[in-house]
C-alpha cells in the first residue's frame, strides 16, 4: 500500500492541474481515493481489493495517525517531504516475514510546527529543511516504538503483530487500531457490473472474528485476539465536509501562506474550502446528490447511514458514538485502549485467513510458533546471501537495505483514458493542463517498486531500472517482470518511448533501461548457472530496440549522432534549464545525452552477441549497433571534447554556431561509462560479426582511431571499445579523482568542487557554484539537486566502468589515486576504493562511532536509534549526510 496517495497526479480531478492543492493532506481523511489507497504500515493483495493498515491515537493529536504526514510542494522549503520517522526492518522476498518500525510522539505532534517553520525558510533556501526532530519533541524521550510484523502461516494467511514499546519515564496513553478496508471500486464502476456490487465486512461476535465478502476475492475470515472493540465506517467520502461538493481547494490561496489549526470536522480546516457544514454537536447532513449532481468525481452515492472515510477519526478522537457502527461496513477497527507503563511495552495481535484454513485449536494457537518460523527462515535465508559480506554491520546494512527495497513495493493504478474522460454517470473531467492526455493507451495495475512510497509514490522509469538490480539480489523473477513491463503495449508509447513518470510520463530520462536488462540477466544467470533466461532476454532486445529508434528519431535534432534529451534526470545540473526550449531557437547538445546513447548502443550490441551465440541471426544486428556506436564517436570526439580543459561539455548551438558549457559536471564524466570489453573466445564464436568489425575498422580508420584499442588486444586478448582512447581516459580520471573536484570522502560528487571558488556564469543567467547539500536554487520543484551531492546510481555505474577498464588494461597499468596523492594503483583498486566510500556513508566512523549518513540530529546516535538506518535520495559532497527523500532505498541499495 502506497504512504502517500494524496497529492498524486492519478487522484487529481481539476483543470488548474496542480495535484498538491486538489488533494491535500487535510482531506484525505475524508475522501475516498479514485486510483488507490495508502496507510500506515500498509498491506494490501495484488490487486488492492483489501487493504491492512494500522491507526494510532496518543490522545492528544487532533487526528488519528493513520497516514504519515508530510508537506506538500508549496509548503516545503525544499518542496514535499516526510515529516515522520519510520524504518524498514525485515523482509524476505516473498513477504514471509516483514518488519517496520514508526517512531509516534506521546506530546502532541507538531503539524503547524512543522508547516509554519518550514515556509518561513522557503525565502532562504541554504537553510535546511525543520525535520522531526528539530522540534524536541522526542527529546525526552517520550514516544512509543511501534513495531508492526507479518507473517504468512500459509496461502492466504496473514499473521500480524503490532508491539508499542514506551521509551518514556512516564505511563502514556495510546490507542492501536489496526484497520482491515477495501479500496472502494464500486462507486466508479458502471451500473449493473460486478465491480458495482459493494463488498462487506460484518462482525461475528460470536466467532470473535470479522467476516469479509468480495466480489473477487471471495470469503475472508479476521480474526480478533483478546478485548477488542469492533467498530466499521464506510471507505467512502464525507461530502458534507467538503463545501459545495467541490474538491479543489486553494483555487486562490496557497496553504502555506495561511497558520490553520489541525483538521477537525467541527473546526475550519486548513483547506481552504474544506469546511465542517454541521453545527457543533449535530451530525453532519446526509448526501442527498448523485455524483453527476454532486459535480465532483470523488464523490461516492449510496453511504445512507453516514458513516463516511473519516468516522474512526469522529469516534476515536472526536468521541461521536453515531460515526461509527458496530455491525458492518467497507472498513473495519480493531480498537484497543491502552495505558502503557514507563519502559513497557503492549501487543495486538490479529489474523487474516481464507475460509479455506481452519483452526482446530483457535486461530492463535500457533500465532508464536509461525512467526518463530518465519523468523527463523528469514535469518537462513540472509546468511545464505551475505556469505561473501564481511562483517556483521555490512550484513546489517544491507539487510536493512534490502527490507526497504522490499517494503518499497506498491500496487500502483493509473488508467490514463478513464482518468482523461471520467466515470460513469459523472461529468467528464476538466482537462488539467493536457497533462499525459497523449498516453491514452497506458493502463497500469501492477505491484510496481517505487523510488520512495511517500516522496515518490509513483514509478520512474530509469529509478526502476536501478532498483531491479539489488532486487535481482533476492528476487530475479520480480526484476524481470519489473523491466518487461515498462516494455509492455499498456506501458510503451506505440512510439516506442518508456513512460517517464506520471507528472509526465512524455519526459526523458536517461535510457538505462537496456544496461538494467543486461546486468539482471546476468545476475539470474551466475545463480541459475545455466545459460541463462535467455527468453526474457531475446523479448526484452526486440522492445528495446523499438525504444533506441524512438531515441534516434525524436532526440537527434540535426541527424548528426549529437543528442539533446533534454534535462535527463538530472534535474538542476545545468546552468540553463535544458528541458525548455531556447529563446532563440538554439539547441543544447548534450554531453550526456550523447553518452547515454553510445552506452545504449553497446548494451544493446552486447545483448545481441549474447544472442547470437544461440541463434546466428542476432550476428548482423550486433554489427549495426556496432556501427551505430562509431558514429556517435565520431560526433562526440568532434562537438563535445575541450582539448584545452581535457574535458566533456554540452554545447549550445545557436544559428551563429557552438558556444561550449564550460561546467565541470557530471555531464562530463559519463562518456565513460560507454565501455565494453569482449572476450577473444566470444569472438571465435561469432565470426561474421568478427569479420565485419574487421573490415569497418581496415576501410574506416578515422573511426577506427575513436574507440580505444579494439584492434589490440589487452589482458588476456580482451578487445576493447569505448569513446575514451588511453589518453583521454587519464585525463578524466584525473579530475575525476580530485579530492578538490569530483572525489569526495563518501563517493563522486555531481559537480566540481572548484566551482565552490569559482562559480559559472553562462550569458545572462546566474551564476551556477558547487552546492553540496540541499538546493540553494529552487528548480524543477527543489527537492532534490545535482550539483555538488553524491548520487549512488551515477556512482554505481562508474565503479562497473572502471571495472571494465581494469579487465582490459589489468594490474600493471596504474592510476594516480587520489589526485595529486603521488600514489597510483591499478584500476580496480580505484573502483574498490570508491566502493568503500560509498558504502562507509551507512557504517560507523572509526573517529566518532557516527554514521555519516545519518548526521541529520544527535538523537539519531542514541539508543534506539542509531542501528535503524534510513537510505537517503542522495548525500552531501562533503559530510555525507543523507539529503533529499529519506526512504529512496532504490537510489542507495546498489551500493
Amino acid at each position: 500500500v502506497s504512504e502517500r496517495q494524496w497529492g498524486t497526479c492519478r487522484e487529481d480531478y481539476a483543470g488548474h492541474g496542480n495535484s498538491w492543492i486538489y488533494l491535500p493532506f487535510e482531506a484525505a481523511h475524508y475522501v475516498a481515493y479514485r486510483w488507490g489507497e495508502d496507510g500506515l504500515a500498509g498491506w494490501c493483495d495484488r490487486a488492492q481489493n483489501l487493504c491492512l493498515g494500522l491507526a494510532l491515537w496518543n490522545g492528544k493529536d487532533p487526528i488519528l495517525k493513520e497516514r504519515l504526514f508530510g508537506l506538500n510542494n508549496p509548503q516545503g522549503n525544499h518542496g514535499e517531504d516526510v515529516k515522520e520517522l519510520y524504518y524498514y526492518l525485515d523482509a524476505t522476498p516473498t513477504h514471509s516475514y516483514m518488519k517496520m518500525l514508526y517512531k509516534y510522539p506521546q506530546a502532541e505532534y507538531p503539524y503547524d510546527e512543522l508547516r509554519t517553520v518550514n515556509f518561513e525558510r522557503k525565502a532562504d533556501p541554504s537553510l535546511g529543511e525543520y525535520e522531526l526532530l528539530d522540534t524536541g519533541i522526542f527529546d525526552d524521550n517520550r514516544y512509543f516504538d511501534v513495531f508492526v510484523e507479518f507473517a504468512q502461516g500459509g496461502v492466504d494467511d496473514t499473521l500480524v503483530q503490532v508491539t508499542a514499546h514506551n521509551r518514556g519515564d512516564q505511563d502514556s496513553e495510546l490507542c492501536i487500531l489496526p484497520q482491515a478496508w477495501f479500496r472502494n471500486t464500486w462507486s466508479w464502476a458502471a451500473e449493473g457490473s460486478p465491480e458495482a456490487k459493494k463488498p462487506e465486512m460484518r462482525h461475528s461476535p460470536s466467532n470473535q472474528r470479522i467476516d469479509i465478502k468480495h466480489h473477487a476475492l471471495g470469503e475472508f475470515y479476521l480474526h480478533l485476539d483478546g478485548q477488542v472493540e469492533v467498530i466499521f465506517c464506510e471507505n467512502m467520502t464525507h461530502d458534507a465536509v467538503v463545501k459545495g461538493g467541490a474538491l479543489s481547494p486553494y483555487k486562490e490561496t496557497d496553504p502555506a501562506l495561511e497558520k490553520k489549526e489541525e483538521v477537525d470536522i467541527e473546526k475550519e480546516t486548513e483547506c481552504a474550502d474544506l469546511v465542517s457544514e454541521a453545527p457543533q454537536g449535530e451530525e453532519p447532513p446526509k448526501p442527498a446528490q448523485t455524483g453527476a449532481e454532486a459535480g465532483f468525481p470523488h464523490h461516492t452515492s449510496g453511504c445512507e447511514s453516514g458513516q463516511f472515510k473519516d468516522g474512526f477519526n469522529d469516534y476515536v478522537v472526536g468521541g461521536k458514538k453515531v460515526a461509527v457502527s458496530a455491525f458492518a461496513g467497507t472498513k473495519a477497527g480493531l480498537l484497543t485502549r491502552h495505558v502503557v507503563p514507563a519502559g513497557g511495552q503492549v501487543t495486538v495481535r490479529y489474523r487474516l485467513s481464507s475460509t479455506a484454513h481452519s483452526f482446530s485449536a483457535g486461530p492463535f494457537a500457533d500465532f508464536d510458533e509461525v512467526f518463530e518460523k518465519r523468523i527463523a527462515e528469514a535469518d537462513k535465508f540472509y546468511s545464505v546471501l551475505q556469505t561473501g559480506v564481511v562483517g556483521a554491520e555490512r550484513q546489517q546494512i544491507q539487510r536493512q537495505a534490502l527490507a526497504g527495497m522490499i517494503w518499497t513495493k506498491q500496487f500502483y493504478y493509473y488508467n490514463i483514458h478513464k482518468w482523461v474522460q471520467g466515470d460513469p454517470g459523472r461529468p467528464k473531467p476538466e482537462s488539467r493542463g493536457g497533462r499525459n492526455e497523449d498516453w491514452d493507451h497506458l493502463c497500469n495495475a501492477d505491484i510496481i517498486s517505487m523510488p520512495d512510497k511517500w516522496e515518490y509514490p509513483w514509478y520512474a522509469a530509469w529509478d526502476l531500472a536501478f532498483h531491479c538490480l539489488p532486487l535481482a539480489l533476492v528476487d530475479a523473477h520480480f526484476a524481470k517482470g519489473q523491466l518487461a513491463l515498462m516494455t509492455k503495449e499498456w506501458y510503451m508509447h506505440p512510439n516506442g518511448q518508456i513512460p517517464a513518470y506520471e507528472w509526465n510520463f512524455s519526459d526523458v530520462n536517461p535510457p538505462v533501461h537496456a544496461w538494467a536488462v543486461w546486468r539482471v540477466f546476468q545476475m539470474d544467470r551466475k545463480a541459475r548457472g545455466d545459460d541463462g533466461d535467455l527468453g526474457f532476454l531475446e523479448e526484452l532486445f526486440h522492445k528495446l530496440m523499438l525504444n533506441f529508434t524512438w531515441w534516434v528519431n525524436r532526440k537527434d535534432a540535426e541527424g548528426r549522432n549529437i543528442f539533446q534529451g533534454g534535462f535527463l534526470g538530472l534535474d538542476n545540473i545545468g546552468v540553463v534549464d535544458r528541458s525548455a526550449p531556447l529563446a532563440n531557437g538554439g539547441l543544447i547538445n548534450q554531453s550526456d545525452g550523447t553518452s547515454w546513447m553510445a552506452f545504449y548502443s553497446l548494451t544493446l550490441m552486447r545483448i545481441a552477441l549474447e544472442l547470437a551465440l544461440h541463434n546466428s541471426v542476432y550476428e548482423s544486428i550486433a554489427c549495426k549497433f556496432f556501427e551505430h556506436f562509431l558514429q556517435i564517436a565520431k560526433a562526440m570526439s568532434h562537438d563535445l571534447w575541450d582539448p584545452e580543459d581535457e574535458f566533456y561539455y554540452d554545447a549550445l548551438a545557436n544559428p551563429d554556431g557552438k558556444v561550449p558549457i564550460k561546467l565541470r559536471s557530471i555531464v562530463g564524466l559519463i562518456p565513460l561509462f560507454a565501455v565494453e570489453v569482449l572476450e577473444p573466445e566470444m569472438l571465435d564464436r561469432l565470426p561474421r560479426f568478427r569479420d565485419r568489425t574487421q573490415e569497418i575498422l581496415e576501410t574506416r580508420p578515422d573511426l577506427a582511431d575513436l574507440v580505444s584499442r579494439f584492434t589490440q588486444p589487452g589482458h588476456g586478448e580482451r578487445r576493447l571499445l569505448s569513446l575514451l582512447r588511453g589518453h583521454r581516459m587519464k585525463a578524466l580520471l584525473k579530475r575525476m579523482l580530485d579530492p578538490n573536484e569530483f572525489l569526495s570522502d563518501h563517493g563522486i560528487r555531481g559537480l566540481s568542487k572548484h566551482h565552490e571558488e569559482h562559480p559559472y556564469s553562462f550569458g545572462d543567467n546566474d551564476p551556477l557554484k558547487y552546492d553540496p547539500g540541499e538546493a540553494t536554487v529552487i528548480m524543477m520543484g527543489g527537492n532534490s539537486n545535482w550539483r555538488g551531492p553524491v548520487w549512488f546510481p551515477i556512482n554505481y555505474l562508474l565503479i562497473e566502468s572502471l571495472q571494465k577498464f581494469h579487465q582490459y588494461y589489468g594490474d600493471e597499468y596504474l592510476i594516480e589515486y587520489p589526485t595529486g596523492s603521488g600514489e597510483k594503483m591499478p584500476i580496480l583498486e580505484i573502483a574498490d576504493s570508491l566502493s568503500d566510500r560509498l558504502i562507509g556513508i551507512f557504517e560507523k566512523s572509526p573517529k566518532d562511532g557516527v554514521r555519516p549518513g545519518m548526521r541529520l540530529h544527535p538523537k539519531m546516535q542514541e539508543p534506539h536509534f542509531e542501528e535503524h538506518l534510513l537510505f537517503h535520495e542522495y548525500f552531501h559532497g562533503d559530510s555525507g549526510r543523507g539529503v533529499g527523500a529519506s526512504h529512496q532505498t532504490g537510489s542507495s541499495a546498489a551500493g
